[in-house]
């Protein structure tokens, strides 16, 4: 079997793998473990090094970087580019930060001494998806290594050059050479890895059926997870915003990598009385996005990652029309080679239609009216979802209470777009997942997190 990466915007092979066998995974994990049980000794002095180094080659081959995933998933280079130094900026951010969130606990009881200490639990399974190819892996990967555990990867099957680049960064940069590796293996292969008994924990991002799969067969296995699934964030636009800053803010959100992300913005709930205005000038704001070749720096709308995912978002949308919404802008798979989607806005979205429902993973907008402020957030509750979502409104005062109070998702933004930062935790409630990523909560996912009582 061959794992094969084929380039979005001309279809072309750029480069086929073998995939590894059963008896090489299994080596794989055995050298991991064996690496682990060294690497977890050492000292935080030592391990940020390590991370410090690669931070730096990140942004030695951030040009690089950006043209692979431009090449391997249709991310626009310069895009890519900035990826590369966002993933420098999650190394340096743990390699600083590490020892003091993980400095044992000091509590008073009738003992002696009596303390919490934070102790690495061994090989940790990351299953990662393709839209953020480096800073989905570099977000798991900078906490966990300096925890002290070792990380396995089984990175999407369309971005293996992705994959093995992100392995020779930190055999780069001075990790050993076993402690972070790339599975080439199918989607089909990952239960098995769950099951090795040397592999401690899984991580996943992705979809919500890949995540319940994963934490099916962890489950089974008692292991620990942490998921980051779907989104179908809402973005609600109060009659009191600021509508020329939400517009902006909600096309920016909307495109951000051709809207293939989980917490890029999908449905905009908007007030009736200001519904026209803001349809304006977030139509404006989506039209200027130039489609075309990602390795142009011109380009700010590349190819979607692969031809299928384009052909579904292009049948959701037709579903919306078909059931009653406008096609305000875009909403035609243009003529020629690539994965292209135009930059869509649909208005008249109703329950009952996917871009109300579900996941629309790519350059798709969905208008939603409503009445007023009660309204918008109950509407935008009414999902299975519960990712990120934001609130614009000049009473900042009333942003916060929704944001903080009402909204049921686990990232909430007032007046700005939802963004993945190292200081903030980051996930999600409901079918969007469990557990944290990043700040000191996602460090303490994969840690033993150790009672020590002496009497």
């Amino acid at each position: 079997m061959a794992i094969e990466s084929l380039n979005p915007t001309t279809g072309e092979l750029i480069q086929a793998y073998d995939a590894m066998t059963d008896d090489h995974v299994a080596t794989i994990v055995e050298q991991s473990h064996r690496t682990f049980l060294e690497w977890r000794r050492t000292e935080f002095a030592v391990r940020a090094i390590a991370m410090y180094k690669a931070a730096k080659i990140l942004r030695e081959r951030a040009a690089e970087y950006g043209t692979l995933m431009a090449q391997e998933m249709g991310k626009p280079a310069k895009d890519g580019k900035a990826e590369a130094e966002k993933c420098a900026w999650v190394c340096e951010f743990y390699a600083d930060n590490a020892k003091g969130f993980l400095t044992p606990e000091v509590v008073e009881t009738e003992a002696s001494k009596s303390f919490v200490t934070f102790q690495p639990l061994g090989v940790i399974l990351a299953v990662m998806p393709w839209n953020f190819p480096f800073w989905q892996v570099f977000r798991f990967a900078a906490p966990a290594l300096m925890a002290g555990n070792a990380g396995i990867l089984k990175h999407a099957s369309n971005v293996p050059g992705c994959a093995l680049a992100i392995e020779d960064v930190f055999r780069d940069a001075g990790f050993p050479e076993h402690l972070f590796r790339t599975l080439l293996i199918g989607g089909g292969k990952v239960g098995a890895v769950i099951e090795h008994p040397r592999v401690r924990a899984v991580t996943l991002t992705g979809s919500t059926p890949a995540g319940k799969a994963v934490a099916s067969k962890a489950g089974d296995m008692i292991k620990k997870t942490v998921l980051e699934l779907g989104g179908n964030d809402p973005y609600i636009v109060l009659e009191d915003a600021d509508l020329e800053a939400a517009a902006s803010a909600c096309a920016t959100s909307r495109m951000i990598n051709a809207g293939q992300s989980c917490i890029a913005a999908k449905r905009f709930i908007v007030v009736e009385s200001v519904r026209e205005d803001f349809e304006r000038l977030f139509v404006e704001r989506m039209k200027a996005h130039t489609m075309g070749d990602p390795m142009d720096p011109t380009t700010t709308l590349g190819p979607m990652a692969r031809h299928d995912l384009r052909d579904e978002l292009h049948d959701q949308v037709k579903q919306c029309i078909d059931k009653g919404a406008t096609c305000l802008l875009g909403g035609e798979i243009p003529e020629g080679k690539g994965a292209f989607y135009p930059a869509t806005v649909l208005t008249g979205v109703i329950k009952d239609m996917p871009a109300y429902d579900d996941e629309l993973f790519g350059p798709v907008a969905a208008i939603i009216s409503v009445s007023d402020e009660r309204e918008a957030i109950e509407v935008a509750n009414d999902s299975i979802f519960g990712l990120g979502a934001a609130v614009f409104t000049r009473n900042v005062e009333k942003g916060q209470r929704i944001a903080a109070e009402e909204l049921e998702a686990g990232c909430c933004f007032v007046n700005s777009f939802v963004k993945s930062d190292p200081r903030l935790p980051f996930g999600g409630v409901r079918e969007s997942g469990y557990g944290r990523e990043l700040s000191h909560y996602g460090m303490k996912e994969f840690v033993n997190i150790k009672t020590v009582f002496v009497k």
